[in-house]
């Protein structure tokens, strides 16, 4: 696919096939993206938590408890090490944008391999960080579902965004 197609196609889909789990090559292509990402000063302050056991999932799930994940077969968690992360001498700490472009390359490569996701990061923090048992130091950055939409998911076509003229400026 042309990289424009993979990023028009991309959508947050909220309708998963729950009988269709997604092969572990492609899981690991998926996840290849996100490791091989840029960082500042390539630090690569992360760590990718693929969820696919039904004990892990069903804890997961109950940080974000709506129905339609309940049906996704695996979840990708991204998160970080802040104290890993380079710092810019004015304080600035690169972690944020570290894993934004981490989960993003994890999010156009599922695409890309017709794998669906939807980006979440208004999740029951405290909760996910027990279920996975995160370390003091480890913050959780993002989730997404990952796996096939159902059969009669229909795609909703046509992107929402502001006019090219009213974002970029030409200096």
């Amino acid at each position: 696919m042309e990289f424009v197609d993979v990023i028009m196609q991309r959508e947050s889909v909220r309708n998963y096939d729950p009988m269709r789990p997604v092969d572990k090559d492609v899981l690991e292509r998926i996840l290849e993206a996100g490791r091989i990402a840029p960082s500042a000063a390539n630090f690569q302050p992360w760590h990718f938590y693929l969820v696919s056991t039904y004990n892990m999932l069903e804890k997961i799930r109950r940080c974000y408890d709506r129905p339609w994940m309940h049906d996704a077969p695996h979840i990708l968690i991204v998160a970080g090490n802040r104290k890993e992360a380079w710092r810019r001498p004015d304080g600035y700490n690169s972690l944020e944008t570290d894993l934004t472009i981490a989960m993003t390359h994890m999010v156009l490569a599922a695409t890309n391999e017709g794998v669906a996701t939807c980006w979440i990061a208004h999740f029951d923090y405290q909760r996910l960080r027990e279920a996975l048992e995160l370390k003091s130091y480890e913050e959780v950055f993002a989730i997404t579902p990952l796996g096939y939409p159902r059969k009669e998911y229909v795609k909703k076509g046509q992107k929402n965004r502001k006019a090219l003229s009213e974002v970029a400026i030409y200096l």
